[in-house]
């Protein structure tokens, strides 16, 4: 029995090292996909605000909910408001990665740097601000819109669904369109969807650029005419929107995804009419040579380079939305824990988060080229 003994337990303890050495070479080969997440997951919990723009906001989400599965010690809490909002909050602190859609004006640059810290802004994602509206008796027809009808729409010009212009552009649906006032829904915030919207009206209508102007914030002329109403981010003109007939609205493809809600077929710089679809966003993100500055230079970064793209498929309506985070400077911002999960989060964000199994509907990815501009940002933040 001794002997037994003996030969069962010099076997246990040479099977022991085996199983070991196995299973380490197994948990290696496994998790080698992973390396750079899984070998910079904080032991303890750290909190990631983000705060701006809704112009992102399901991207931004889908993001968060595919990140957290990997690294679910960092968590990230989102927070919209729109670009002005998110704008401000960064300035102030209050949030660790701020979000625009139109790149930072000069004078809002100037106040961060005033901080004592480098500010550092580049483009996350590509998206598209399309036209919805509420008219019952087309349903989710999609309705042509030209260049100068879709201006005079929301200069007030345009007073009634039935109007011959708007029935010229639709005959199949002429008879259908019917005598009812038109509803112009806009932002009541600071809003990056609002100066991309504004911004190509006035490219495409010189009484608006005239009379209205670019901005995140204008005013607009239908709410004189007791025609217009202001909704809170873009989920606040969405709902304004369901619930108002014959009314129309402005805002991100991926809400009128969300919501199955239709959107406007409109003229691009070619003349043809064209709805936003991920392929003639692309076509419009490759009609162009997109120039981003420096990302310590983002103020420089023009909002018209993706709108009216030179391409006979491309969606006219297409812009960059943007991080922005601090190069934290004695740690004037960060933790040297909280720049290590903000830089982990940001270049997963910037290279697997742009492929397409981690894309929400709506948006498209970022040009390779532009994606490592934000990667060379991240890299200049200090731990």
């Amino acid at each position: 029995m001794l002997k037994k003994g003996v030969v069962l337990l010099l076997g246990v303890l040479l099977i022991i090292p085996i199983v070991s050495l196995s299973g380490c070479m197994s948990t290696e080969k496994n998790t080698q996909p992973q390396e750079t997440t899984t070998t910079t997951t904080p032991k303890t919990p750290i909190t990631i605000r983000t705060t701006g723009a809704t112009f992102p906001k399901y991207q931004i989400e889908k993001w968060i909910a595919e990140y957290q599965k990997i690294n679910p010690n960092v968590k990230i809490e989102y927070e919209g408001g729109g670009s002005g909002h998110g704008q401000e909050a960064f300035l102030k602190g209050l949030t660790q990665i701020g979000r625009s859609d139109p790149p930072v004006k000069e004078d809002m640059w100037k106040k961060f740097l005033e901080t004592g810290d480098q500010p550092l802004q580049f483009p996350e994602i590509v998206g598209a601000v399309v036209i919805t509206y509420n008219i019952p008796e087309i349903g989710d027809h999609t309705l042509k819109l030209s260049r100068d009808v879709l201006a005079d729409i929301f200069l007030g010009k345009i007073e009634y669904w039935d109007d011959e212009r708007i029935k010229k552009l639709n005959p199949d649906i002429a008879d259908k369109l019917p005598h009812k006032k038109i509803i112009v829904i806009h932002r009541s915030d600071s809003s990056g969807t609002t100066d991309i919207f504004t911004t190509f009206l006035s490219m495409i209508s010189k009484e608006w650029a005239n009379e209205v102007g670019s901005g995140k914030s204008v005013n607009w002329p239908v709410d004189k005419m007791g025609r217009g109403v202001a909704g809170k981010g873009n989920p606040g003109v969405i709902n304004i929107l369901k619930n108002t007939k014959y009314s129309i609205a402005y805002t991100e493809l991926s809400y009128t995804i969300e919501n199955n809600l239709p959107t406007a077929a409109i003229e691009n710089r070619m003349g043809k009419f064209i709805k936003p679809t991920p392929e003639t966003i692309k076509a419009a993100v490759a009609g162009v040579k997109a120039y981003i500055p420096d990302p310590t230079e983002g103020y420089k970064e023009n909002t018209k380079q993706l709108l009216d793209a030179p391409s006979e498929n491309a969606y006219p309506i297409v812009a960059f939305t943007h991080f922005l985070v601090w190069e934290n400077k004695d740690h004037k911002h960060y933790t040297p824990e909280e720049a290590k999960a903000i830089k982990d989060f940001l270049r997963w964000v910037l290279t697997e988060g742009q492929k397409p199994e981690y894309l929400a509907p709506g948006y498209v990815g970022l040009p390779k080229d532009v994606a490592e501009i934000g990667l060379k940002a991240v890299d200049m933040i200090k731990e």
